[in-house]
C-alpha cells in the first residue's frame, strides 16, 4: 500500500511560483511511477505531470509544458512539482496519485492541496 500527503498549496500572484510537494509511505514507492492532477471548481480532475520510478522519464499535460517540472527523490519517498508562471486558470486542487498509468486511474490518492493563482 502507499499514503500520500500533498503539501505546499497557498495562494500567489498570477506569474508567480509554488513548488508542491508529495511524501510517500510505502515499500513500492522507488518502483512506481507517480503523478499529478488537479481538479478545479466545477470541472473534472485532470492530469498534469507524472514521472517514471528512475525519475528520467517524465510527462507533461499540454497545458503546463514549459512551465511546471515534476521530479522525485526516492531517498526521501518524495515527489515535487515546481510551477512557474503561475496563471489564474491554473487554480485547483492539486493531487498526488500513483501507480500512474496513461489513460488508468491511480488506485491511490493524496488529500490533495489547493493552488489559488490571482490575476
Amino acid at each position: 500500500q502507499v499514503q500520500l500527503v500533498e503539501s505546499g498549496g497557498g495562494l500567489v500572484q498570477a506569474g508567480g511560483s509554488l513548488r508542491l510537494s508529495c511524501a510517500a509511505s510505502g515499500r513500492t514507492f522507488s518502483s512506481s511511477r507517480m503523478g499529478w492532477f488537479r481538479q478545479a471548481p466545477g470541472k473534472e480532475r485532470d492530469f498534469v505531470a507524472a514521472i517514471s520510478w528512475s525519475g528520467i522519464n517524465t510527462y507533461y499535460a499540454d497545458s503546463v509544458k514549459g512551465r511546471f517540472t515534476i521530479s522525485r527523490d526516492n531517498a526521501k519517498n518524495t515527489v515535487y512539482l515546481q510551477m512557474n508562471s503561475l496563471k489564474p486558470e491554473d487554480t485547483a486542487v492539486y493531487y498526488c496519485a500513483a501507480p500512474w498509468v496513461a489513460g488508468m486511474t491511480p488506485r491511490y490518492w493524496g488529500q490533495g492541496t489547493q493552488v489559488t493563482v490571482s490575476s
